[in-house]
């Protein structure tokens, strides 16, 4: 269902008990997100994934995408910040600070032990305005997000998070996050290619080998 061509989608979401898309519906049951077991179990048959990167190993490749999402909106052009592609009602400007706050918003979770989907819906704020404003914010995510994997134990991990699509350890969360910052790095990269913006960096493609990037990029 494309809710964003009809709206009245949402109201049948909620109701499921869905508070954001992409979700998947089976009758009144619903799995959200890009979730092949839940998508499984929906359907009553196995699954059998992939085995879960190492935490140490999903830090290293958060760090490099976020890495490479801060290195590419230093040079977004003012121009393009607030151009939305038809694929999604998000501005250029939204997409690259939302990278960053997703990610920012794991170690918020795993010091709280929840994590509100409203964290997900966070605007840029005013002062970033342009590109390297948005970089900057991102190289302050970085630190923060350094310091707390450099003071995490091993069984932090462990720790079951309340998640707004149901309870997560902190180990399959750490890999969600990982990845929904890969994709929407991808995002910026064909978005970019669209708008005739060259990249500073080329993107880590090699770096999403092992994690349960959906095929899609939208």
């Amino acid at each position: 269902m494309d809710v964003q061509a009809n709206p009245a989608g949402y109201d049948e979401l909620k109701r499921l008990g869905v508070s954001r898309v992409p979700a998947v519906t089976v009758g009144d049951r619903a799995a959200h997100g890009w979730n092949p077991p839940a998508y499984a179990a929906l359907l009553g048959i196995p699954y059998a994934g992939v085995t879960k990167l190492p935490p140490t190993e999903l830090a290293r490749r958060l760090d490099v995408f976020l890495d490479t999402t801060q290195q590419f909106m230093r040079i977004v052009p003012d121009q393009h910040l607030e151009w939305r592609p038809p694929e999604r009602n998000r501005t250029f400007r939204n997409l690259g600070y939302h990278v960053f706050r997703l990610s920012l918003a794991f170690v918020d979770g795993m010091d709280l032990g929840e994590f509100p989907g409203t964290w997900l819906l966070d605007q840029a704020p005013d002062d970033l305005r342009d590109g390297p404003a948005i970089a900057r914010y991102g190289a302050l995510v970085r630190g923060r997000i350094t310091g707390w994997f450099e003071g995490a134990s091993p069984g932090e991990f462990e720790r079951v998070i309340k998640v707004y699509y149901g309870p997560q350890s902190g180990h399959d969360l750490l890999e969600r996050t990982t990845w929904h910052a890969a994709q929407h790095l991808r995002q910026l990269y064909a978005l970019a290619e669209r708008l005739g913006i060259t990249p500073s960096v080329p993107l880590p493609t090699h770096e999403f080998k092992g994690l349960p990037l959906p095929d899609a990029l939208w």
